[in-house]
């Protein structure tokens, strides 16, 4: 309004604020996701691209297609990031064993995922509504895939690969298999899972080798299953609800990719059963996801009140907010398994590590409120000089703000620390 010379009043400044309310700030855009086009085209010749909403004049452009419609055109290369080697690497340097040596057939790792026996107590997750143990396990902690994991009740490692490729694919799950296992037509294990398994079904049940290649392909991409090649389904007495279910896939995960989360699945289960302390100080040092020191202050308790209090927004809830309640989660996890969080310590923390100390976790400097990155690498730096005499000698190393000494204060960090180099005599 001010740019056009407008004048309105602060009723109908209020009533379009509300209205602007949850519209969409920015377009989502795939992070790691790469579109090669080949040296004798550009990418004008195939699709509308734009710059990023944020800087109309940057140089990066993005594809502004649905890449279904460019599925065989183009070749995208999906450049991820993947926290899992990091936990990997902390695990074995917080246990000394080696993660290639944990077992893939440990009974009370495969419990995580019928509920939470094997942490400790049946009721161990009540409060927070869950019957499993999988919170922290990559791509089976959320509250879909936990569902999942109750409705189909999954007892080996193929079961796993199902639920996998089911929670990856579209119109695999809701409204298909769910429905097909609640009303007892078919198992877990005999649904239509991942894109491999359909070939191999059929060519199972006497389908030449390359129809049932070329049946594959057409479910997995969404295109449905042609007449003729239902004929030759029926003609093998493929069941009718499969040949259904196939139709009504639009998108299927590839076995293998299914197998690499489960298998780093299982490892994650076996530390999470059997080494806790070790586990959990390592998916919070790599994964805070906006741990605060002050959550876990007064206990399960707290943590569960910050829960209910973020899903109590649902969709009002910040990104940040929603982005913090894995780690939550976790940390809720974590009190009632009897694990104890040490408060921040100035000779014993880290910058960022949670550290396992006598069957507790010591926390780091960056989950104190108000201690940025930096200021954290700072404290740390400073600190491991073993050159501090006071708080005051300590502002003058690390340059910090007269802020962040008074934060560092509040949360017991100088609790042994006089406050100037001066000594009274008195």
């Amino acid at each position: 309004m001010d740019d056009h010379q407008v004048n309105i009043n602060k009723a109908e400044i209020s009533r379009l604020v509300k209205m602007c309310t949850g519209v969409k700030r920015t377009t989502g855009q795939h992070p790691g996701g790469i579109v090669v086009v080949p040296k004798e085209y550009e990418i004008y010749d195939f699709c509308p691209v734009q710059h990023p909403a944020d800087d109309v004049n940057s140089n990066i452009v993005t594809t502004h297609f649905t890449f279904e419609y460019l599925h065989d055109t183009l070749l995208k290369l999906d450049e991820l990031g993947h926290d899992v080697p990091t936990k990997y690497k902390m695990l074995e340097e917080y246990t000394n064993t080696s993660v290639l040596d944990v077992p893939m057939n440990d009974k009370d790792v495969y419990e995580l995922f019928l509920s939470t026996k094997s942490l400790g107590d049946e009721n161990l997750l009540k409060d927070l509504k869950c019957e499993v143990g999988t919170f922290g396990l990559p791509e089976m902690g959320t509250k879909f895939v936990q569902q999942m994991l109750v409705d189909s009740k999954p007892k080996n490692f193929a079961d796993l690969l199902q639920i996998s490729g089911l929670s990856h694919g579209t119109d695999v799950w809701l409204g298909n298999a769910q429905d097909l296992i609640k009303n007892g037509t078919c198992t877990i294990s005999e649904v239509v899972g991942t894109r491999d398994s359909i070939m191999l079904y059929l060519i199972y049940h006497g389908l030449e080798k390359g129809t049932a290649f070329k049946i594959m392909e057409d479910v997995r991409k969404g295109r449905g299953v042609k007449p003729e090649y239902e004929a030759a389904m029926k003609e093998k007495n493929i069941p009718d609800w499969y040949i259904a279910s196939c139709k009504k896939i639009k998108y299927m995960f590839p076995k293998a990719h299914a197998a690499a989360y489960v298998i780093s699945t299982i490892r994650l289960g076996w530390y999470k059963v059997h080494r806790p302390l070790e586990f959990y100080a390592a998916f919070l040092s790599v994964a805070p996801g906006g741990f605060e020191s002050s959550m876990v202050a007064n206990g399960k308790r707290g943590v569960l009140n910050r829960i209910n209090e973020i899903e109590a927004k649902g969709n009002d809830a910040s990104k940040k907010e929603k982005d913090m309640i894995p780690a939550l989660q976790l940390t809720y996890e974590c009190l009632a398994r009897g694990i104890e969080f040490l408060p921040v310590d100035l000779m014993k923390s880290e910058a960022f590590k949670f550290l396992p100390e006598n069957g507790k976790i010591r926390m780091p400097f960056s989950p104190i409120a108000g201690i940025g990155e930096n200021a954290a690498e700072k404290i740390a730096e400073v600190k491991n000089s073993n050159d501090v005499c006071s708080i005051e000698d300590f502002q003058q190393k690390t340059q910090l703000s007269k802020t962040v000494i008074k934060i560092l204060e509040e949360n017991g960090v100088f609790a042994n620390l006089s406050r100037t180099n001066q000594l009274s005599i008195f």
